[in-house]
């Protein structure tokens, strides 16, 4: 029977249970570039400059200028061990997801000590400091400063009192200040922060870091799938079975996840905006997705911190912001969002979908289609355009049939080569809002492009027109157990 996981030390202790899968090291390790440096070589793998590879999790258990404190990185950045920390296989993870959306079970509030507040740092105190208390890493000598890479943004709506929760990148500014990067139009906590600013109000924030990856993985659902007012916490609860369990802040009206590692309680304060790279002026913020160093923003919103609260020896946890991690967070959510809107529209044609790798689980989707009938040709087009509308960001949609493994990229590249011409198979759409850190998707890159950020979308039809079908049928091997000859083997 699998180890019950219900919150970071239960991940962990599942991980240590598979092997290769979680190492740990009391080598004294700088959280300045250094750390995410060495990842880098060991597990980072996703859209991270090569030399990189897919590897285990890493927990640095000595931490330069942080003694007691530990930090865990790369917990999801691999597929497998997504699917073994949520309890499932690599090729039903979107699937999965898409029955919680579909059967949400919310957060409970739970009054009384929280393990998250086991030792309390007010920011009154004299000697309180962010940068002390909080191990937070930079994943390059260029970054902005230190980075929550992995905090859980949780906080109401000024009217309805509806929560939310989503993930942004926060940057540590002073002793208590952090920026963070509301993506226009993109966050659903960026639109509480507008109105509370539009009514005069700051907006009471609590950051959650070291959580179940499955509120990691739930939080990074985006409309249409999870719209405003859609308490993302709500899936994690369903993918356990059990309610995320909150309990209320220490210094500001606001809840957190009750056994997350770290919570940083705060407000989003109205009509202030911080330079990004205020304190280094490097010009930059920091790795984003597409695998670029994404440029500081001027327009990054402040938050005041008023408390920082923690668990006994806490466990930091970060990602590096172009790895596999990233791929697993936004990509997973993805897939599940794509089938869901294809199923209900035309359902059992969609087999699976994958985020794959080199578009950073954001811009680029494998969608396995089945033909039915010679009516489904062209459906695969349409649910192409589908995908398009349940994700914006999405930039390139390959199509391919049933008995092409949509999670294998060299299967699919066969698939192209075979079935696919440039001439009749590449559908444009030109001018449509995408993504702003893909650095093609401006003018100077293409006339074409009247603004930045936005893109030609583009499919990839690979599939087999359905007439042809019986022309193209893979080769047929007899079907074995191949235990037989491979138990003993030398």
């Amino acid at each position: 029977m699998q180890q019950k996981v219900n919150d970071l030390r239960s991940a962990l202790e599942l991980l240590r249970s598979m092997p290769g899968q979680l190492v740990s090291t009391k080598v004294e390790v700088d959280p300045e570039a250094e750390l995410s440096g060495v990842y880098r070589y060991v597990g980072a793998g996703g859209t991270v400059k090569r030399p990189t590879k897919e590897g285990p999790a890493m927990m640095f258990e000595n931490v330069k200028g942080h003694p007691g404190a530990r930090v865990v990185i790369g917990l999801m950045a691999s597929r497998r061990r997504v699917a073994a920390l949520l309890g499932t296989e690599m090729e039903n993870l979107g699937k999965k997801l898409w029955e919680c959306v579909d059967s949400p079970l919310p957060p409970v509030f739970e009054e009384g000590p929280a393990p998250c507040q086991e030792v309390v740092h007010l920011a009154s105190e004299e000697g309180f400091d962010l940068n002390r208390l909080v191990p937070a890493p930079t994943n390059t000598p260029q970054d902005a400063g230190p980075y929550i890479t992995l905090g859980m943004c949780y906080a109401a709506h000024p009217d309805t009192g509806r929560w939310d929760v989503t993930i942004h990148r926060l940057c540590i500014q002073s002793r208590d200040t952090l920026s963070i990067f509301f993506t226009p139009g993109a966050r659903h906590i960026g639109a509480m922060a507008e109105r509370a600013e539009q009514l005069g109000r700051a907006l009471p924030i609590s950051i959650s870091i070291g959580v179940d990856p499955a509120i990691a993985i739930s939080s990074c659902f985006e409309p249409p799938t999870t719209p405003l007012g859609y308490d993302e916490l709500s899936v994690a609860g369903a993918l356990r079975g059990e309610p995320v369990r909150l309990c209320r802040c220490v210094s500001v009206d606001c809840r957190a996840i009750a056994p997350a590692e770290y919570v940083i309680e705060g407000e989003v304060l109205p009509h202030v905006r911080i330079q990004e790279d205020q304190n280094r002026r490097t010009g930059y913020a920091m790795p984003e997705f597409p695998g670029y160093t994404g440029p500081a923003s001027s327009e990054c919103w402040c938050i005041k911190v008023k408390a920082v609260t923690h668990r006994k020896n806490p466990i930091m946890q970060t990602c590096i912001g172009p790895s596999e991690e990233h791929v697993s967070m936004a990509g997973i959510p993805t897939e599940a969002s794509i089938y869901g809107m294809v199923e209900r529209a035309m359902p059992g044609r969609l087999q699976n979908v994958y985020c794959a790798s080199a578009g950073g689980g954001k811009y680029m989707a494998v969608m396995q289609f089945r033909k039915l009938s010679a009516s489904d040709e062209g459906r695969q087009r349409q649910a192409a355009l589908l995908a398009f509308s349940a994700f914006s960001e999405l930039k390139h949609v390959f199509l391919v049939d049933e008995d092409v493994d949509c999670f294998d990229m060299n299967d699919v590249l066969w698939a192209m080569n075979t079935r696919f011409q440039g001439d009749r198979d590449i559908v444009t759409i030109p001018g449509v809002r995408c993504h702003p850190l893909d650095p093609s998707n401006d003018p100077a890159y293409s006339p074409s492009i009247r603004d930045h950020g936005i893109a030609c979308k583009t499919i990839f039809d690979c599939t087999v027109p359905f007439t042809l079908k019986e022309r193209f049928v893979r080769a047929a091997f007899m079907e074995t157990d191949p235990s037989r000859w491979l138990d003993g083997a030398k």
